[in-house]
C-alpha cells in the first residue's frame, strides 16, 4: 500500500483534531446537562417547598375564615395567594364570598374583571362578564371600572343591537363620572373615540355619492359627535382647552356662540374649583380634610349633579368613615329624594359600615319612606341585628326603629288586626332579644329604664284601650329596679291620669312614696297635691300620715349615712396623719444622723488643723501686745477658711469664696424679705426646671423674657453657699406682660423644658394647681405610645397632619427633657381624631410600632391630689421669700453657737470657758454700750474653733 502524501496526513490530522474536539464538547456539554438537571432538580425542590408553605398558608387562612367570615384583611390575603398560585377556580370563589359580604375596592375589582376577560373568549360568555360589570359599578363610582366596562362592551359591538348597547354603557358611565374633575375627560374622550369609529363604518368609500339612506345615517353621526364635543365643553374638566382646541378642528363651521358661552362658563368653574383639586393632589390618602372642605364648597354653590360626584369621590377613599356617609345619605333623603339612588346609596353604606347603627336605622326609614314593601323592611332589620353593633343600646336604638315602622301600619281603628298581631309578637321578641342575646353578650340589656317597654305600654293603653295589658307591662318594669326612681312612677302615674282611673293613680302615688328613694319630697308634694284635687279628708289624712312617716325614716337613714361618712372621713384623715407623722419623724431622725456625723467629721478636722497651727504660730504669738491682735486675726481668718494657708497674703480658696457667696446671698435674701412693697405677684411668673449648672442665670433671663415686656427684677432662689437652684421669679413693670411670658412654657432651654408659671400665694391657695389633670375623655385629642425617643415635634405633626386639621402638639417628657415616648395630638374635632386612630394605630415610626388611641385619662385617686401626700408637723422654721416661700431648705448661716445662748456661762465646751475665750475690742465697746454688736469674721471663726 503506498504511503499517503503529505496533503492527506495534513487532512488526516485535521480529522483527528476535529473529532477530537467534538468529543471534548460533547463531554462539555454532557457536563452543563448535568449541571442543568442538578439545577433544575434544586429549582423544583424549592418551587415545591414555596408551593408547600403556600398551600399550608392557603388553608389556615381558609380555615380562619370558617370562624370569623368577616375578616377583611383575611379576605384580601387569601385572593393575594390564590392569584400567586394560580388557582383561578378557588380564586374566583375567595372573591365571590368575599363580594357577599364586603364592596370590593377598585384595585380588587379591576383585578377579577380583566382575570375574568382573559377567561371568557367565547361570546356566548360575554354576559357572565357584564354581570359582574354591574356589580362591580354599584360598590364604588370609579372611572377606572367605568371606562373598562366600555371598551370591554366594544368588543360585542358586532352582535345585533351591540352599538346600542355601548352607547348605553358610555351614556351611563358619563352620567355616573362624567362629571369628575381630574378623570371624566377620559371618558368623554373614549366615548367621541367610539363614535369616530361608528362614522368611518356609515361614510361611503371615497368616489362614490352617497345615498340618501346614508346620507341621513351620515348627518345623524355627525350630530352626535357634535352633541358629545359640547355636552363636554359645558362641564368643568381638567385640561379644557385642549379638547376646545380639538373642536374647532374637527368642526367645519367653527364653533357655536352658544358653545363657547358654555365653554367660558365652565372655564370659570374650573377655576373656583383649582385651589381644592390642587390641595386633593399634594396631600396624602385619605385626604378626609381635604375632601370635606370640597364638599362644603359644592353645597354652597347648590349643583346637585358635582356634589353627588364629590361624595363619591371622597367615599372611594374615606369608605369606612360613617360619618362621611351620614353625611351623603342625609342630603340624598332631603334634597334629591330619588328613589333607586337613595336606597342603593343607604344600602353601600351600610354595607361599608355595618357596625354603625344610625345608618341601618336610617336606611330602615328610607325604605318605609319610599314605599318598599314589608319583607323587604324586614329583611333589612334582620341584617341589622346580625351586624355586629358595639354597644347594647344600639341594639335598643334599631329596636325601637323597627317598632315604630310596625306601630305605623297598624290601623288602630279595627279591634284585631293581621298588623296589631306583628306588633305584639315584635314587642315580645325585643324583650327576649335584649334579656338573651344583648345582655349575655354585653351583661347589660342596653334598656336599664325600659324604654321598650314603657312605649308598648302607652300604645295599649292610648290606641288598644287595653289598660290592662299597660298595667302589668308597668308592674314587670318596675320589678326591674326602677321603683326606686320618682320619674318612673311619675310617668306611671301620669299614664292612669290620662287613661286610667283615680282609683289607680292614688294606689300608683302611695306605692310611690313608700319606694321612692331619690327624690321622696317630690313624689309626697305630689301626692298631697293629687289629694288636694281629688281626695276627701279621709284621704287627706290618709296621705299626711304616710308621707310624714316616710319622710321622717328618709331623714333617719340620711343622718345615719352621714355620720358614718362623716366617721369614714374623720378615720382617713387619723391614718393620713399618722402616716405623715411618721414620715415627718423619719426625716428628723435621718437629718438628725447626717447632722451627727458631719459635725464628728468637722470637729475632727478642726482637731487637726489646731494642733498644726498651733505648733506653727507658737514664736509668733510670744511677740508684744501691739501684734497680738493682728496675729489673732491672721490666725482665725485662716481657721475660718482654709487649714493649710500660711499666715500670709495668700488669696482665699473656693471654699472661701463659696461662704463669702452663700453670706451675701443671705443678706440679700433678707434685705429682700424686708422690702416686700418691691415684689408683686400679679406682675410675677415663677420659673422653674432650669439646671443648676446654668451660667449666669439672671442674665440668661432676661434675655428670655426681654421680648415679654420691661423687667422689673429676676429674683434667683439659691442654696446656702450660693448655688442656683434651677428655679426663681421673673417680675415685669406690668401686668400685661404675664400672659406673654407664660407662652413660653416648656420652651428648651440648654436641653431641658423651661416651667412658666402664674406666682400664686399658696399660703392664700394651697389648692392651686397650674395644670389640671383632665379625668375625662378628649375625643378631640389622640394619645400616642410607643413613640421612638428621637421623634420630634415636627416629625409627629408630618405624621398626624394628613388625617386633619391638628391643633396642638405635645411630647411627654421628664423634668431633665428627656422624652418618655408618648405623646398628645389634639385635632379640630371628633371626627378627624377618629379617623387618625384609625389610620395610624399599629404603624411603624423609625422602627417602633406605635400605638394610638382616644385620650382617656383614670381616674386620679385621693393620694394624687396636690399637698395630700407632704407631711406635717413640727419642723424647723424657714425664711419667708416673698409670696411663694423659699426653696427645698432654708439653713441659716449663723453657727450653731449663737443658737446656744441660754447655755450657762460656766459650760464647758472643747475644754474652753465661755469666759476665757479672749474678746476682741470691738466686741467689748459694744457690750460696754449695751448694744448688740455685729460680729466679724474672727468672732466666726472663734466660735467655730472654741466648737
Amino acid at each position: 500500500m503506498a504511503a499517503p502524501s503529505n496533503e492527506e496526513q495534513t487532512q488526516l490530522q485535521d480529522m483527528e483534531e476535529e473529532e477530537a474536539g467534538m468529543e471534548e464538547r460533547e463531554m462539555e456539554s454532557d457536563e452543563e446537562e448535568g449541571m442543568g438537571v442538578e439545577n433544575s432538580e434544586d429549582e423544583e425542590d424549592d418551587s415545591s417547598e414555596d408551593d408547600k408553605e403556600n398551600e399550608a398558608e392557603i388553608q389556615r387562612l381558609e380555615e380562619q375564615l370558617s370562624i370569623n367570615a368577616f375578616d377583611y384583611n383575611c379576605h384580601v390575603d387569601l385572593i393575594k395567594l390564590l392569584k400567586q398560585e394560580g388557582e383561578l377556580c378557588r380564586l374566583r370563589k375567595a372573591r365571590q364570598k368575599m363580594s357577599e359580604l364586603f364592596p370590593l375596592t377598585e384595585e380588587i375589582w379591576l383585578d377579577w374583571l380583566k382575570d375574568e376577560i382573559r377567561l371568557t373568549e367565547e361570546d356566548s360568555n360575554r354576559e357572565k362578564v357584564y354581570e359582574l360589570f354591574e356589580r362591580a359599578v354599584k360598590d364604588y363610582i370609579c372611572p377606572d371600572i367605568w371606562l373598562e366596562y366600555a371598551q370591554y362592551s366594544i368588543g360585542g359591538m358586532g352582535s345585533p343591537g351591540g352599538i346600542d348597547k355601548v352607547r348605553s354603557i358610555f351614556e351611563r358611565a358619563v352620567t355616573a363620572v362624567g362629571l369628575h374633575m381630574t378623570k371624566g375627560h377620559t371618558l368623554w374622550e373614549a366615548y367621541r373615540e367610539f363614535e369616530n369609529a361608528v362614522l368611518s363604518t356609515v361614510q361611503p368609500p371615497p368616489g362614490r355619492i352617497p345615498s340618501r339612506e346614508e346620507q341621513k345615517l351620515l348627518s345623524a353621526q355627525l350630530e352626535r359627535i357634535h352633541t358629545l364635543f359640547r355636552r363636554q365643553l359645558a362641564v368643568p374638566l381638567m385640561d379644557m382647552e385642549t379638547t376646545y382646541a380639538e373642536y374647532e378642528e374637527w368642526s367645519e363651521n367653527g364653533v357655536p356662540e352658544t358653545v363657547i358661552h358654555l365653554y367660558r362658563k365652565a372655564l370659570q368653574q374650573n377655576q373656583k374649583c383649582k385651589s381644592h383639586e390642587e390641595a386633593l393632589l399634594v396631600a396624602e390618602p385619605p385626604k378626609l380634610g381635604e375632601y370635606q372642605a370640597y364638599i362644603d364648597f359644592e353645597l354652597k354653590e347648590g349643583d346637585p349633579p358635582r356634589i353627588q360626584i364629590m361624595f363619591e369621590r371622597a367615599l372611594a377613599e374615606n369608605c369606612l368613615v360613617p360619618d362621611m356617609w351620614t353625611k351623603y345619605t342625609t342630603y340624598l333623603d332631603r334634597q334629591l329624594k330619588i328613589k333607586d339612588l337613595v336606597l342603593s346609596t343607604h344600602e353601600r353604606a351600610v354595607r361599608n359600615c355595618p357596625w354603625t347603627m344610625s345608618l341601618w336605622k336610617s336606611y330602615l326609614q328610607a325604605l318605609e319612606r319610599h314605599g318598599a314593601d314589608h319583607q323587604s323592611v324586614s329583611d333589612v332589620f334582620e341584617k341589622a341585628l346580625n351586624a355586629g353593633f358595639i354597644q347594647a343600646t344600639d341594639y335598643v336604638e334599631i329596636w325601637q326603629a323597627y317598632l315604630d315602622y310596625l306601630r305605623r301600619r297598624v290601623d288602630f281603628s279595627k279591634e284585631s288586626s293581621k298588623e296589631l298581631e306583628e306588633l305584639r309578637t315584635a314587642f315580645s321578641r325585643s324583650l327576649d332579644y335584649l334579656k338573651q342575646d344583648v345582655e349575655q353578650r354585653f351583661g347589660e340589656s342596653g334598656d336599664p329604664s325600659c324604654a321598650i317597654m314603657q312605649i308598648w305600654a302607652r300604645i295599649e293603653a292610648h290606641h288598644c284601650k287595653n289598660m290592662q295589658k299597660a298595667r302589668e307591662l308597668w308592674d314587670t318594669i318596675m320589678t326591674k329596679g326602677n321603683a326606686k326612681y320618682a320619674n318612673m312612677w311619675l310617668e306611671y302615674y301620669s299614664l292612669e291620669r290620662a287613661y286610667g282611673d283615680m282609683t289607680h293613680c292614688r294606689k300608683a302615688l302611695h306605692r310611690a312614696v313608700q319606694c321612692t328613694s331619690d327624690y321622696p319630697e317630690h313624689v309626697c308634694e305630689v301626692l298631697l297635691t293629687f289629694e288636694r284635687v281629688e281626695g276627701t279628708l279621709e284621704d287627706w289624712d290618709t296621705a299626711v300620715q304616710k308621707t310624714e312617716t316616710r319622710l321622717n325614716r328618709i331623714n333617719e337613714q340620711r343622718a345615719k349615712a352621714a355620720e358614718k361618712q362623716t366617721n369614714m372621713v374623720r378615720h382617713e384623715e387619723e391614718k393620713m396623719e399618722q402616716r405623715r407623722k411618721a414620715k415627718t419623724e423619719k426625716k428628723a431622725i435621718k437629718k438628725a444622723q447626717k447632722a451627727t456625723r458631719g459635725g464628728e467629721k468637722r470637729k475632727a478636722e478642726q482637731d487637726d488643723y489646731q494642733e498644726d497651727w498651733n505648733e506653727e504660730s507658737a514664736p509668733k504669738r510670744q511677740k508684744g501686745n501691739s501684734d497680738n491682735n493682728t496675729d489673732e486675726y491672721m490666725e482665725t481668718e485662716t481657721g475660718l477658711f482654709g487649714r493649710n494657708a500660711p499666715p500670709g497674703n495668700r488669696p482665699a480658696s473656693g471654699r472661701a469664696k463659696n461662704a463669702q457667696q452663700g453670706a451675701t446671698v443671705a443678706l440679700q435674701r433678707q434685705n429682700d424679705d424686708n422690702k416686700p412693697e418691691l415684689r408683686d405677684d400679679n406682675c410675677s411668673v415663677f420659673i422653674s426646671n432650669l439646671a443648676y449648672t446654668l451660667e449666669d442665670p439672671e442674665a440668661k433671663l432676661k434675655t428670655l423674657f426681654d421680648g415679654c415686656g420691661p423687667i422689673r427684677q429676676v429674683r434667683l432662689v439659691t442654696g446656702n453657699r450660693g448655688n442656683f437652684r434651677g428655679y426663681g421669679y421673673v417680675q415685669f413693670e406690668s401686668v400685661v406682660s404675664v400672659p406673654e411670658a407664660l407662652k413660653l412654657d416648656r420652651k428648651e432651654v440648654e436641653g431641658r423644658p423651661m416651667f412658666v408659671s402664674p406666682c400664686v400665694d399658696k399660703n392664700k391657695n394651697p389648692e392651686f394647681k397650674v395644670f389640671r389633670y383632665n379625668t375625662l375623655m378628649e375625643k378631640h385629642k389622640i394619645f400616642i405610645s410607643g413613640l421612638p425617643f428621637s421623634c420630634t415635634k415636627e416629625q409627629l405633626d408630618e405624621i398626624c397632619k394628613n388625617h386633619g386639621t391638628i391643633k396642638d402638639v405635645r411630647l411627654v417628657t421628664y423634668r431633665s427633657g428627656k422624652p418618655k415616648g408618648l405623646a398628645y395630638v389634639e385635632f379640630a374635632n371628633e371626627m378627624q381624631a377618629s379617623q387618625a386612630v384609625l389610620k395610624l394605630d399599629g404603624i411603624d415610626v423609625e422602627g417602633n410600632k406605635i400605638s394610638v388611641a382616644i385620650s382617656n385619662p383614670p381616674r386620679r385617686n385621693l393620694m394624687d391630689k396636690p399637698g395630700s401626700s407632704r407631711p406635717t408637723g413640727d419642723m424647723m422654721a424657714r425664711q419667708v421669700y416673698g409670696s411663694r416661700g423659699r426653696g427645698r431648705t432654708q439653713l441659716s448661716l449663723l453657727p450653731r453657737s449663737l443658737h446656744r445662748q441660754s447655755a450657762p456661762p460656766g459650760k464647758v465646751e472643747n475644754g474652753t470657758t465661755a469666759e476665757q475665750a479672749p474678746p476682741s475690742t470691738g466686741s467689748t465697746a459694744a457690750n460696754a454700750a449695751g448694744e448688740p454688736r455685729s460680729l466679724s469674721n474672727s468672732d466666726f471663726a472663734k466660735m467655730l474653733l472654741n466648737k
